[in-house]
């Protein structure tokens, strides 16, 4: 019988190609983690509203492997039409403001500009079709493990990372909490207290005056004026490839839990039991109150169908665990951290001046088309669009592209938002919008 032949020995360095073939699976299948995500809701008024899309859609069309996730709490006031509207028109007032044709990275440094630029929107178009309602937006987008989060309003956005490190991805624009919406909405000729009821002293939380509404930020609210802005808080993060969970909850549940009670009675379970314990932790001291929501999402490598409980930390500042992004440095997709439980703050801002917020960060050119207005998209005749720049010397700065522009409407709506012209038919009532 002939002696098989020899089989040549490895050379140093060498890697097997079936050992190299397991690691181009497992790289690609963790770039890409599962998510998984519940809600659970108790009803007072009827005027929340939610939206839960695992498969949103595809930064490639026709490319599964781009697909990624949309999930957004609405919590409407002085009626449902604000938060039914922004349900049914935000996604794809968001989706029409990115361009086509970008890289991964350059579709994630333009999302923040195009949130900002579809809240807006979505607000203006709203004036057009509908009464004095609002609506606060949490809106959540997860593509792979990059999260970025637009906010208006006092609902909630929080992020356990897998060792139990927590973090705020929304801001609040409650006046009691948020002393810089308070100096800018007087600033704009409105006045901000507590009702003050005749004969007696002053109750309740601070309020815009007139309307009543306890909220600096929101998507409708008309009848108050234009100093209450759609402008959005966004924050965007890279959690570690070890997941994570995020609890966006409505007021109902934030006014009677803290964020560590949250997290504390919901850890541990799948996402869809998790958001009914949140939900009837927040309800048990004192009942329903008040429309009272709750979406899980949990973000967890290939196969882990469950959250573990994490070791926790004990008690940890939210704002000083965030690892910031170097500038310049590109988004790495294609790598493990260091440090696996590390949340890396990519990007946050949460100005209220649109001027600011549409001409800061990635390549405007890219963003905004030159014959479109920045926040509409109507087509601009030639000379016909405005320019966002508030100082025109720095045209001269912008190698001969002025941009971005708005239309006349829009224009006009940036400059009552940023309390540069009154509205003369804002309504005067004192007690006509509650919040």
């Amino acid at each position: 019988m002939a002696m098989a032949a020899a089989v040549p020995a490895l050379s140093a360095g060498t890697v097997p190609l079936g050992v190299l073939l397991r690691r181009e699976v497992t790289k690609e299948r963790m770039e890409r983690p599962d998510v998984l995500c519940g809600e659970a809701s108790r009803s007072r008024k009827g005027e929340d509203f939610t939206l839960l899309r695992a498969d949103a859609g595809q930064r490639v069309a026709g490319d599964p492997s781009t697909s990624f996730s949309v999930f957004a709490l609405f919590d409407g006031h002085n009626g449902s039409g604000a938060a039914i509207y922004a349900k049914e028109n935000l996604l794809h007032n968001v989706l029409r403001a990115i361009p086509t044709c970008l890289s991964r990275d350059e579709w994630l440094a333009v999302l923040p500009r195009a949130l900002v630029s579809a809240f807006v929107r979505t607000d203006k178009d709203f004036q057009r079709v509908a009464g004095t309602s609002g609506t606060t937006v949490t809106f959540v987008i997860v593509d792979e493990w990059v999260v970025t989060v637009a906010s208006v309003g006092d609902s909630r956005c929080i992020l356990e990372s897998a060792d139990g490190s927590f973090y705020y991805l929304s801001a609040d624009h409650r006046f009691d909490s948020n002393p810089d919406e308070v100096q800018r909405v007087t600033a704009c000729g409105s006045k901000v207290g507590k009702m003050d009821i005749v004969g007696g002293p002053e109750v309740g939380p601070l309020r815009c005056w007139p309307g009543g509404l306890c909220l600096s930020r929101s998507i409708g609210d008309f009848d108050v004026g234009e100093c209450i802005i759609p402008v959005p808080h966004v924050k965007q993060v890279k959690i570690s490839n070890a997941g994570g969970r995020i609890i966006i909850a409505s007021d109902g549940v934030w006014d009677d839990l803290s964020c560590e009670m949250a997290l504390d009675c919901s850890r541990g379970f799948p996402s869809d039991v998790a958001a009914n314990r949140i939900v009837n932790e927040a309800i048990r001291p004192r009942g329903i109150r008040d429309d009272t929501t709750c979406i899980v999402i949990d973000i967890l490598p290939p196969e882990k169908l469950a959250p573990t409980a994490p070791k926790r930390m004990g008690k940890i500042a939210f704002n000083s665990m965030f690892r910031k992004k170097s500038p310049g440095v590109p988004f790495k997709t294609d790598s493990e951290y260091a440090e696996p439980d590390v949340v890396e703050e990519i990007f946050e801002d949460g100005s209220a001046m649109l001027s600011k917020r549409l001409t800061t960060g990635y390549a405007l050119e890219k963003i905004f088309a030159p014959s479109s207005c920045a926040v509409c998209l109507v087509r601009l005749k030639s000379g016909q669009g405005i320019s966002l720049h508030a100082n025109p010397l720095q045209h001269e700065k912008l190698q001969g592209w002025q941009g971005p522009f708005l239309c006349h409407a829009c224009h006009d709506k940036k400059e009552a938002m940023e309390g540069k012209r009154r509205r003369k038919d804002c309504s005067p009532t004192v007690f006509g919008h509650m919040c």
